[in-house]
């Protein structure tokens, strides 16, 4: 038997068996006692699934459901997954950025009905997603956590010939778009180029290949979260701007953007931005008063905050998406003479592990 007492990244339930070895665990919960099987074994860790849960954490509740593995929480109360969230976050920032952790709530958003955006595998014309842990597609004919105009394209769309389609929808605008590479069967008012969503009192337009957060109520927390981070600022690079979400907080804006759907739309929505078709790291930095950053998964690495730094902000506001990469990424900010202060978790994905974090760092010295 294996007490759980905490939760990795990724939201494997961990424990540690009788040698004091770290057993990962997929869906278990902290405060559980599971037997396992052992599926992998290394010196330091091992991996197992559960065999039966013999004792189950007051944490454990009935998912609501369980056709894919998009929900990887969903076994969990609410209240306790957010606490997780925060928990895994807080680790990572003192495990692995080394510093003394500020995590503070944002505020509380639905946690039904709220998914805009979804890439679906195709089964005989039909939106599937994978199951827990595996390649395997299953059929959706519903989903708790997609938006009801997003849901009903999922359900109803035939896709054809397709291997994969990307949906999206704007909940305040009522637009949506399908991407996709042969025809699909879908209403009349899908469309295939861009739809406008609006965040924060402002019209975005969203191309097809363009990234943009998953719910607009979402994107309003975290503009409202790095607004007030920012505070009033004259000179502020927004990097990795993507189609400009941040980039109507400052009044002099150089806006950094690799994507060239994304430079094109934030050209749109933020016209008296300066907007740069460049990766990061590959950008001459220019001065500035405040940094926003919003990187990828992998976060900003060496060669990115190098860039920013050389900036000379004195302060950077970083929204990441990851809690490992905000780990390392305090590391090497801490490194170039930005040190931590706090970060404010923002919960845009309910029942799952992932987390979207803004962390201000200040120059010293």
């Amino acid at each position: 038997m294996l007490r759980i007492t905490g939760l990795a990244v990724g939201g494997d339930g961990v424990g540690r068996d009788e040698g004091g070895r770290v057993v990962f665990v997929p869906g278990a919960v902290p405060g559980d006692v599971v037997d396992v099987t052992l599926t992998s074994e290394h010196k330091r860790f091992a991996r197992g699934e559960i065999v039966a849960v013999v004792e189950p954490s007051p944490d454990r509740v009935e998912p609501r459901c369980e056709r894919c593995g998009g929900c990887g929480l969903g076994h969990v109360r609410l209240d306790a997954q957010r606490e997780l969230r925060r928990r895994i976050v807080a680790d990572a920032l003192e495990r692995i950025g080394r510093v003394t952790p500020d995590v503070r709530d944002g505020p509380p958003l639905d946690p039904w009905g709220y998914r805009t955006t979804v890439r679906v595998g195709v089964v005989d014309g039909r939106a599937a997603l994978r199951t827990a842990r595996s390649h395997d597609l299953a059929v959706l004919d519903a989903c708790p956590v997609l938006h009801p105009l997003l849901e009903e394209l999922v359900v109803e769309g035939d896709f054809g010939d397709n291997t994969e389609v990307v949906l999206r929808v704007a909940a305040r605008t009522g637009e949506r778009l399908v991407a996709a590479e042969y025809p699909v069967r879908v209403p009349s008012d899908v469309r295939r180029d861009h739809l406008h969503e609006i965040v924060d009192g402002h019209t975005f337009r969203v191309s097809a290949a363009s990234f943009f957060q998953s719910r607009p109520d979402g994107a309003d927390a975290l503009v409202a979260v790095v607004r007030d981070e920012l505070g009033p600022v004259r000179r502020l690079v927004d990097a990795y701007s993507g189609v400009g979400l941040f980039s109507r907080l400052g009044a002099e804006v150089t806006a950094v953007e690799r994507s060239p759907s994304s430079v094109a739309d934030a050209r749109h929505n933020v016209p008296d931005a300066t907007v740069v078709e460049s990766a990061v790291e590959d950008w001459s930095a220019t001065p500035a008063d405040a940094v926003v950053a919003d990187p990828a998964r992998r976060g900003l690495g060496a060669a990115g905050v190098a860039v920013l730094a050389a900036t000379g902000a004195e302060h950077i506001v970083l929204v990441s998406c990851d809690a490992g990469s905000l780990g390392r990424d305090t590391v090497e900010l801490g490194a170039v003479g930005y040190r931590y202060e706090h970060s404010t978790l923002v919960d845009l994905f309910p029942h799952t592990p992932h987390v979207e974090v803004v962390s201000r760092f200040r120059r010293v010295g």
